[in-house]
């Protein structure tokens, strides 16, 4: 932290790869080479001088020589540099503007690079073109771009350390930057402290000799409890994400910003317990529990997704005791389980699988016995929700009749019929589909009462929950002739990983296909999950937003314009809104906006406030009575 007044206190900031996300020469060389068959051979050259120069392998005075005679650039290709750099500016410096301009006075910019084109890139953003220290161009009569002022210290070995000596700053200098010219002036003692900005390029020995590594300025300035546009740096926050959750989730949560931990499989209890410490996002699939003794350990644990449909798995009481939202995709992988059961219950009625299997033994059985068409058939469903529903216009489009049960009032689609029972159903159906949600009132729900019930011969599918369905008394149906054909995805014990054996009594029984939980598994879901979950979790974490929420308030907010949010999560107790609006009455705070929405247990309320008021007030909030967490957000 500072430990001076700002007045007496200096940024020195480099331009290269700090300021900008790109090293301006690399830019200007694939300006001034287009056009050049060796153009990508040169640019990879300059692009290795550059990293060798920034590590500290190379002079100053060697690598701004060796670019300079390879770019063959002319003064004519500066604007379209300068163009192309406008929209490189670093993230978290386009963010952070409104510092950059209100503390002109202490920022100065030292870089190995050239006036030409750093003036013009961060006077846009406020800063002094008199505290801009850098190169300039030395030009031939065609305009050609020969070299630099050599008489420039930054144009030579330790140039940044001669120019901060002739500078003669009096007070605290801090110094950001990407290269190891920029850990020199700290190295000399002339700053008390070097920051390794590592938002665009990670030089693991610069990052070494650090005193403290700064992924972005928003991280530099909240260390230094400076002003900045974010409450928080977003590289602070920790995402865990478990059991092979796609690719487009790791990079939407990287691309903002976040430090993302992955680990291919489940863990147990004991594993998560110890790995969700200090995590703030955690997102899992079917196979990892989220139970009361993880949340105990879950210390910053701020919203859980489950990048799947089901969330029997979390102990959603237990979340909103401790205020975590949960998260899911109820629709995202809905086309690939409907597909999946379509294509079971045509292999299964066809009698496919037992003939396939007898033609890899060399068996030619060619007949039509106990092979038949869907068409005709009756399918009931168990559970009408969102795959319950597809499946039935899909199976109505391929001539099936559809019925339905749900404990769930629910308006039937096309020509499908209700029943009043799921005995009712289990007795008509010549097809049986189970899509149930997984709470523990429905553990073996299918049991060999039900089985009982069915018509001799009947196909039965699980593509819902494994506990549903008691495997004993499926298995004694199977032998029986009871069942016909099976198709299996879910199962109530399933391995972690697909190093473990998958051990099942339903296991080389006939015409029985098992599946290893792929219901939802194909690209196109798994990738839809992908950014489906992580945009609700974005939402919370950015905005406050719970709108899809399974077991907190829903609310969907405006996007946050020059205010405060203020996020109070409580129990939902009398009294307590009236003690938030005292708190703001007595502290005179003009409140922009207010939403308050609650459960049975939960309160949720979100105040957008001006931006002037004490530190007290922040304070006060976070000790009104029945308070389970507060957040502030900018």
């Amino acid at each position: 932290m500072l430990t001076k007044p700002l007045e007496q206190t200096y940024f020195i900031i480099d331009f290269d790869s700090t300021f900008t996300k790109v090293e301006a020469l690399d830019v200007l060389g694939e300006i001034s080479l287009a056009g050049r068959l060796d153009r990508d051979d040169v640019l990879s050259q300059i692009r290795t001088i550059t990293d060798r120069g920034m590590a500290g392998e190379l002079s100053l005075a060697q690598s701004l020589e060796q670019r300079l005679t390879l770019l063959n650039a002319h003064r004519d290709h500066l604007p379209a540099l300068v163009e192309t750099l406008m929209t490189k500016v670093s993230d978290s410096f386009q963010r952070n503007h409104a510092f950059l301009a209100e503390n002109a006075d202490h920022i100065y910019i030292v870089s190995s690079g050239f006036k030409e084109f750093i003036v013009p890139i961060v006077t846009s953003l406020g800063i002094r073109e008199s505290h801009v220290f850098a190169n300039t161009f030395e030009y031939d009569e065609q305009g050609n771009i020969v070299g630099c002022d050599c008489e420039n210290p930054l144009a030579s070995d330790k140039g940044k350390v001669k120019l901060m000596r002739d500078l003669q700053l009096d007070g605290d200098v801090y110094v950001i930057g990407d290269g190891y010219t920029d850990y020199e002036i700290r190295e000399s003692g002339l700053a008390n402290k070097f920051y390794a900005f590592t938002e665009n390029v990670l030089r693991p020995s610069v990052v070494a000799m650090a005193d403290h590594i700064a992924p972005s300025l928003d991280e530099f300035l909240y260390d230094n409890r400076l002003s900045r546009s974010q409450s928080y740096p977003k590289s602070r926050i920790k995402v865990l994400l478990l059991e092979n959750v796609h690719p487009v989730a790791v990079h939407l949560f990287e691309q903002e910003g976040f430090s993302v931990e992955i680990r291919k499989g489940a863990l147990d209890e004991a594993e998560l317990a110890e790995a969700i410490k200090g995590v703030h996002i955690l997102g899992i699939r079917s196979k990892t529990n989220v139970t009361p003794y993880v949340l105990e350990h879950a210390d910053k644990l701020m919203t859980i997704g489950a990048f799947c449909i089901g969330t029997n798995q979390i102990d959603l009481t237990a979340c909103s005791e401790r205020g975590i939202p949960v998260f899911n995709a109820p629709y995202s992988n809905t086309r690939s389980v409907v597909e999946l059961a379509i294509g079971e219950i045509i292999m299964l009625i066809r009698n496919v699988v037992t003939k396939s299997n007898k033609m890899h033994s060399g068996n030619w059985d060619k007949s039509a016995t106990n092979s038949f068409e869907v068409r005709g058939k009756k399918l009931g469903l168990v559970g009408y929700g969102n795959i319950g529903t597809q499946l039935s216009v899909v199976a109505e489009a391929l001539g099936m009749e559809v019925y339905f049960y749900d404990v769930v009032d629910k308006l039937s689609l096309g020509n499908a019929r209700k029943c009043k029972t799921l005995d009712d159903l289990l007795a008509v159906s010549d097809i049986i589909s189970l899509h149930t949600d997984g709470r523990k009132e429905n553990k073996n729900l299918i049991g060999a009462r039900e089985f009982g019930l069915m018509k001799q011969g009947v196909i039965f599918l699980n593509l819902s929950r494994g506990h549903i369905v008691d495997i004993p008394a499926l298995v004694d149906a199977i032998k029986s002739g009871k069942v016909y054909g099976t198709g299996i995805d879910v199962f109530p014990y399933e391995p972690k990983t697909n190093n473990e054996e998958f051990i099942n009594e339903l296991r080389n029984l006939p015409n029985v296909i098992l599946t290893p939980h792929i219901g939802g598994s194909t690209e196109e879901a798994q990738a839809n999950i992908g950014s489906f979950v992580p945009g609700k979790l974005l939402e919370y974490i950015n905005n406050g937003s719970t709108y899809g929420s399974v077991n907190f308030p829903e609310l969907q907010l405006p996007l946050l314009k020059a205010s405060h949010r203020l996020l109070h999560i409580h129990r939902n107790v009398p009294g307590i809104l009236s003690q938030l609006n005292q708190i703001f009455a007595k502290h005179h705070i003009n409140i922009k906006g207010q939403y308050l929405k609650t459960d049975e247990n939960i309160g949720y309320v979100i105040t957008d406030i001006a931006k002037e008021y004490d530190d007290d007030v922040v304070a006060e909030l976070r000790d009104v009575d029945n308070t389970i967490k507060f957040r502030l957000l900018y």
